[in-house]
């Protein structure tokens, strides 16, 4: 019989810090859960642009908003705001931003493993 385990994002497997912002990972049964917090500021197009060698964010996101708010614009226009207590869908093909003065905190179960990590193009 498997056995029960548990992880703590407080002590995460790993760590990336890129310009006002961080990621946690941990990893439990082959599912990666990342908890990003993105200060006041971030901006994935001004942050991660760079690193990412992408016009915009590749990633897909299936996150649990804890706090903050997170306004994200596809690549077809279409544009949103999430808040705490909301789950997002978010594909492939988007820019995204902190909206106001709170740090945004999101659980994300999808899209993080090569979330801020350098590419070698």
């Amino acid at each position: 019989m498997a056995k029960m385990q548990s992880k703590t994002l407080s002590k995460p497997d790993e760590l990336r810090t890129f310009d006002k912002g961080k990621l946690e990972l941990i990893t439990l049964g082959g599912v990666t859960f990342g908890r990003a917090t993105l200060q006041p500021g971030w901006k994935w197009s001004t942050s991660l642009k760079a690193l990412m060698k992408t016009k915009s964010c590749e990633a897909p996101h299936l996150q649990y908003h804890v706090s903050g708010r997170l306004a994200v614009l596809m690549d077809d226009g279409s544009l949103a705001e999430f808040g705490p207590g909301e789950v997002s869908l978010l594909p492939p093909g988007h820019d995204a931003w902190v909206v106001g003065n709170d740090p945004v905190v999101a659980i994300d179960i999808t899209g993080m493993v090569e979330y801020a990590k350098p590419h070698a193009h």
